[in-house]
């Protein structure tokens, strides 16, 4: 049978981009949970503390539907982290309000989340940490900026619960 496979003629750049991908996600969820957070909480607290902004603003950042983003502004809610109110530029729309106690924890979590990136990036050599990071940067605001619209939709991975 693998005669018949067909030869590749170039580097599975998807397999690589995704697996450190999901890798570094696992690595990144473990390590705010040590905090508390989950990435998500993570994403709104620290954009919201940017500026004044709704929650349908905060979950296109975080490329959350609304489902997943009520339930991830609920549990900050809950933990006393933010709280919804009133835009001050929309009445019809709620805004994720920030509480000390919450951004306390938010600049935390940068370190967490600055740390972990730190880790993986310290593991290579300074000059290809510097090619990697000058490549990625030029694939996603050149050829790898937009997704293309195809008639089936492009599934993003689940996160692994193991």
């Amino acid at each position: 049978m693998s005669a018949m496979a067909p030869a590749r003629t170039e580097s599975d750049l998807s397999f690589l981009l995704d697996h450190a991908g999901h890798v570094l996600r696992t690595q990144m969820a473990a390590a705010l949970a040590e905090i508390g957070l989950t990435a998500r909480m993570h994403c709104v607290l620290v954009h919201a503390l940017e500026e004044e902004r709704t929650q349908i603003q905060l979950a296109e950042i975080g490329d959350m539907d609304k489902t997943t983003m009520v339930v991830t502004v609920d549990a900050l809610e809950q933990a006393g982290l933010a709280e919804r109110r009133p835009s001050s530029t929309d009445r019809r729309a709620r805004i994720v309000a920030v509480t000390e106690k919450g951004a306390e924890l938010a600049k935390r979590s940068q370190q967490v989340v600055d740390g972990v990136h730190r880790a993986a990036l310290e593991s290579l050599p300074k000059k290809d940490r510097d090619a990697l990071l000058h490549a990625m940067n030029l694939l996603v605001t050149g050829h790898l900026s937009t997704p293309v619209a195809s008639p089936q939709t492009a599934r993003r991975a689940r996160e692994s619960t193991r």
